[in-house]
């Protein structure tokens, strides 16, 4: 992230915890399905559903979401067997995230099918949106630095038609990929086609965080396009409070790239904004400056212009690259949060290759800065101007890196996923002629753990439990038997809390007496990390 915009790359939620947990087996059906993610999510009409075990819809009324947790309420009533949760949400960062999970109640079963394809994204649309996002970038470089150079550096014996377009193919760049980016926001969200878009989806994505932003980005810059007209005109007519204003808007149209990226999804989000928005400035300014110095400056300007303006942008210069490689940093660092994270991801990787080309840019610009410093531009301006241009072949590749990285989950959100996918639970089903005992110890490590006994007969059904007792005990390591204190809660239900000292493969047996004269002994190993 130490050149291009560190902004708008992927940093999915990950569905970190649910209440029933996947994969469980409860002895009643619950009310309500909580899922719990690693950011605040936003719901998308009708793409959260629950099914139950003969395929019907068990869910009922609209699913809730607070932060990170959606709440999807049952209807009451449901059979036993193994329900199908599905869920397709838009995260912090406004990229889509899918995928289901099953539980079961009192026994399991054949899960219910998912509609296919619950998790997929076109592949049109996929490759579109890094596309558009370059746009974006390009369209902030012919805007922001030509600008910058028009209303403080530029000899006003020149014309100004050559900049102006260059300006205006930018504010027509920012604006079609903001336009585009509102478009394929609805198919990515919703999983379909480029063109099979509804009205109810374009309003979903106008009424959501990333529409809200995106049409300020679209206001923002048509009232920019109409402060621009004088400076561009070069008459004369703009005055020190229309340049004020067109810094302030500026300022705000920045703004909108962290505000629907990653940065919004960050442990420390207000922090990653601002550097964000800085990083974007700095690229913008340095970038946008080196077309004008490329294409006209070094071009048309003379010796005497040239002497003037040069020291001037080289100041510039090394200021943004300062700030681009500081602000660069402390976001890769949030991002990535750990050396293995470069090399053990693909992100990582990406950003090690952004960090390549970014010091072989920087080596260029320290060479162009001494050329300026030795006034050998003054004699030479097209040995300057040949660095110059592979400054921006260079970052131009760099900008497609960024943008191909809007795909990618940094480390940060692909180490939450594995952890959520990784469960330390116990769920085991151990049975004789008489009873099906369903076991589940929690977390399964050295240290406290819980158990959880359900008790059935054969057939599925809650058989009531008179008494019960459980040991626990790790002969490979000599320790004998420990009794685990158990406690009733409903006739089949019975709960308990014991502290394995040793990790290893205990061996847990359960008595459980149903009558005055039966009773069963079963045994299970349970793996302790």
């Amino acid at each position: 992230m130490l050149l291009g915009p560190a902004g708008p790359a992927s940093a999915h939620a990950a569905l970190v915890a649910s209440d029933p947990a996947g994969g469980t087996i409860v002895p009643d059906a619950p009310n309500k399905v909580t899922l719990t993610f690693s950011e605040s999510v936003q719901l998308i009409t009708g793409k959260i559903q629950v099914l139950a075990p003969d395929g019907s819809r068990a869910d009922q009324g609209d699913p809730q979401a607070a932060g990170g947790s959606v709440v999807i309420p049952l209807r009451s009533g449901g059979g036993r067997g193994t329900y199908l949760v599905s869920y397709r949400v838009v995260s912090a960062d406004s990229h889509p995230v899918a995928g289901s999970l099953t539980f079961s109640v009192g026994a399991a079963s054949t899960p219910p099918t998912e509609t296919a394809g619950a998790d997929s994204v076109d592949p049109v649309v996929r490759a579109l949106i890094p596309v558009g996002k370059y746009l974006g970038y390009a369209g902030l470089v012919l805007l922001v630095g030509p600008v910058l150079v028009l209303a403080l550096l530029w000899p006003h014996r020149l014309s100004r038609r050559g900049p102006s377009r260059l300006v205006w193919t930018g504010v027509g760049l920012v604006l079609g990929s903001t336009l585009l980016a509102l478009w394929l926001q609805a198919p990515y969200t919703t999983g379909s086609g480029l063109f099979g878009v509804s009205g109810d989806d374009l309003r979903d994505v106008l009424g959501s965080t990333f529409g809200a932003v995106m049409l300020v980005r679209l206001g923002v810059v048509v009232a920019a396009g109409f402060l621009l007209r004088p400076l561009l005109r070069g008459d004369g007519g703009e005055s020190k409070v229309d340049l004020a204003l067109l810094g302030v808007l500026g300022v705000a149209a920045l703004a909108t790239w962290p505000l629907t990226g990653h940065p919004t999804a960050s442990p420390v989000a207000g922090v990653s904004v601002v550097v964000d928005a800085i990083h974007l400035a700095a690229m913008a300014v340095w970038l946008g400056g080196l077309v004008m110095l490329a294409g006209f400056l070094l071009r048309r300007a003379n010796e005497r212009e040239l002497g003037a303006i040069l020291p001037i942008w080289s100041r510039w210069a090394a200021t943004a690259v300062a700030a681009l490689v500081l602000a660069g940093t402390v976001q890769a660092l949030i991002e990535v949060a750990s050396v293995k994270g470069l090399y053990d991801n693909t992100y990582g990787r990406l950003i090690l290759v952004k960090i390549g080309l970014a010091a072989l840019v920087i080596a260029m610009a320290a060479f162009s800065r001494r050329l300026v410093r030795s006034h050998a531009a003054e004699t030479g301006p097209g040995r300057l101007r040949r660095i110059v241009l592979a400054e921006l072949a260079v970052t131009a590749v760099v900008l497609g890196v960024t943008a191909a990285l809007v795909q990618i989950p940094p480390p940060r959100t692909a180490s939450a996923a594995e952890s959520a996918g990784t469960s330390t639970t116990i769920s085991q089903t151990i049975t004789d002629k008489s009873v099906s005992l369903q076991v589940d110890v929690f977390p399964a490590t050295v240290g406290n753990n819980s158990l959880h006994l359900y008790a059935y007969t054969p057939d599925n059904k809650p058989l009531p439990v008179v008494e019960w007792t459980a040991t626990a005990a790790l002969p490979a390591k000599g320790i004998e038997p420990i009794e685990v204190p158990l406690l009733r809660i409903t006739d089949f239900h019975a709960i308990g809390d014991i502290a394995l000292p040793a990790a290893g493969d205990w061996t847990l047996k359960f008595t459980v007496r149903t009558s005055d004269i039966d009773q069963s002994t079963l045994t299970m190993t349970a793996k302790i990390s």
